[in-house]
């Protein structure tokens, strides 16, 4: 036997567990539901018809609390868009020597790895009406004004549920930045420094070109994050009051387990998807469009 041909079988041996499982687990299940999006499966019966595009005809022009979910994912895009600056600037501290900065960057990542339904629960009993820490808080400094409903004001739930969001997640796009900050090499700093540039012309000629993949990357979760949000509203507000504070994954999963229609669910889960697929591709095309 040949070296190459030992070579090809080595290679083939040590593919064909993550091959199979990435068919067994992602591929096909992907082709299971673009199946399912075509039939009007209730989840349960062992036989199902083809119904063509009918569920997708059926969400755009008769499923406008869908398409209101979908605005309820974009202030999750959009303010996690705009908090992504700060994040970076706290890695730029927190890259920098500063007492008890292992800590703080251990503080920081806690939230991401506390389970999700804890986290809804915890958050559930601080915006709680009654005798709520936040609410006690507002009160305790002189603020009753402010004391409100979080969760059942329609003006305002889903600005809580964001602030929710962010406490749980900004702290791995900051770990990320920071991983790529101390992935550039200090002898950039210092030729900036001899070129005579100041703190703030280090990081956006130094800074932002050595960590824009890693940016790339914070964009991404945060495109999958906003649009695949549902485990935040549906344990603190189950989507309420009303659908107010309902998000396209959440009306997707009502729509099977609550409704028993699978087709259905599998059609907007489809639309999710290929709104994931085209985000991310232009997104990504903005960012190398700037960088060149």
């Amino acid at each position: 036997m040949t070296y190459k041909r030992q070579q090809n079988i080595v290679i083939f041996t040590f593919l064909l567990i993550p091959v199979s499982l990435l068919l067994l687990l992602l591929i096909y299940p992907t082709f299971q539901l673009f199946r399912y999006s075509l039939t009007n499966w209730d989840g349960y019966s062992p036989t199902m018809s083809y119904i063509g595009l009918s569920n997708f005809k059926k969400i755009i022009f008769d499923f406008p609390d869908a398409w209101k979910a979908l605005m309820n994912n974009g202030l999750y895009f959009i303010i996690h868009l705009c908090v992504m600056p700060l994040e970076l600037i706290a890695a730029v501290l927190l890259n920098r020597t500063l007492k008890g900065s292992s800590f703080y960057r251990f503080t920081i990542l806690m939230p991401y790895i506390v389970n999700g339904i804890a986290v809804a629960f915890m958050f559930s009993y601080i915006y709680s009406p009654m005798n709520g820490p936040l609410n006690e808080l507002l009160k305790a400094v002189g603020l009753e004004a402010w004391i409100t409903s979080w969760m059942g004001n329609r003006s305002i739930v889903n600005y809580s549920l964001v602030v929710v969001s962010l406490w749980r997640f900004s702290g791995v796009h900051v770990v990320l930045m920071l991983a790529g900050l101390q992935s550039i090499s200090s002898e950039l700093y210092e030729a900036a420094k001899i070129d005579g540039a100041n703190f703030w012309q280090q990081q956006w000629y130094v800074t932002l070109p050595g960590v824009r993949r890693v940016i790339e990357i914070c964009l991404f979760l945060n495109v999958i994050g906003a649009l695949l949000q549902y485990d935040i509203p549906l344990v603190i507000t189950g989507g309420g009051p009303g659908t107010a504070s309902s998000t396209f994954g959440l009306f997707a999963i009502m729509t099977a387990f609550k409704h028993n229609n699978y087709g259905l669910a599998s059609a907007l889960a489809v639309i999710l998807l290929l709104i994931i697929v085209v985000l991310s591709t232009v997104q990504n095309w903005l960012i190398r469009e700037k960088g060149e």
